[in-house]
């Protein structure tokens, strides 16, 4: 990619990823706008308490973090987290994703499984030998169905807790990528989940251009992490052309910068 030839990508991510992305997407020679789509806060519901419960009991045997998040947001609620993560550590500690697995080694817990597809679907696929066994769940409050619906085929007994929620932000960041969407100065759209697509075309819809946003996007590059982010795209009508066989961000930014976005 030429230094007179960068081209502009969108990045939607919740606030506390967008420094490292933006260095992230400049060293692979990007110019970047910045608009967070998705954001995510604390939460606690019912299922919780049993979660911890089962978990310290010892009846648990796999634990499943899909984010980085989910690990940090369990931990933050816990007043004796050392004797959890001690617990934590005798069942079978699966993690999503590189990112993920790194909170978790961060926090003294040891990773024993991590499928070579970063999904839900992946993690399915990767689970075997799993009727009868006690799995848990901890995620967000938008974690994708499939995950669950998958494991309880599989004939696992399924818990799922969520430890935090995804929330739609609203400034003028939001405003000037859409005006520069509509004005043809976005090369790339970046989307890493469905909710990030669900909550862009509901910001387009506010302001009234959605179906000229959706014109816009199809002239341009659209590139998704994932199935599920694709299908959501195509929903709503726009053609994805990028998607990396890894589901991370950088692997995002290596296939946009691969296929000459």
């Amino acid at each position: 990619m030429n230094a007179d030839a960068k081209k502009v990508i969108a990045i939607m991510r919740p606030a506390g990823y967008l420094v490292e992305s933006v260095k992230l997407a400049s060293s692979m020679g990007f110019k970047t706008v910045t608009a967070p789509m998705i954001d995510v806060v604390d939460r606690t519901d019912a299922n919780f308490k049993g979660f911890v419960e089962r978990i310290m009991k010892g009846e648990s045997d796999y634990v499943i973090f899909t984010s980085a998040n989910g690990v940090e947001f369990t931990l933050l609620k816990l007043n004796e987290p050392d004797e959890f993560i001690e617990q934590l550590n005798k069942t079978q500690v699966v993690a999503i994703g590189p990112r993920t697995k790194d909170a978790l080694l961060r926090n003294g817990i040891t990773v024993s499984i991590v499928p070579e597809q970063y999904s839900s679907e992946g993690l399915v696929e990767h689970l075997t030998g799993i009727e009868g066994a006690v799995v848990e769940i901890a995620r967000s409050s938008h974690g994708a169905p499939e995950l669950v619906r998958g494991l309880v085929e599989k004939g696992a007994v399924v818990h799922e807790t969520q430890v935090y929620q995804i929330i739609m932000p609203r400034d003028e960041r939001h405003t000037e990528l859409m005006e520069r969407t509509l004005a043809g100065g976005i090369d790339i759209f970046a989307f890493t989940s469905s909710m990030m697509v669900r909550n862009f075309m509901a910001l387009a819809e506010e302001v009234g251009v959605k179906e000229e946003v959706i014109r816009v996007m199809n002239e341009k590059t659209v590139a998704a992490i994932g199935k599920p982010t694709s299908d959501t795209l195509a929903g709503f009508g726009v053609k994805v052309k990028v998607m990396p066989e890894n589901y991370t961000f950088e692997e995002l930014l290596r296939a946009c910068r691969e296929h000459d976005c």
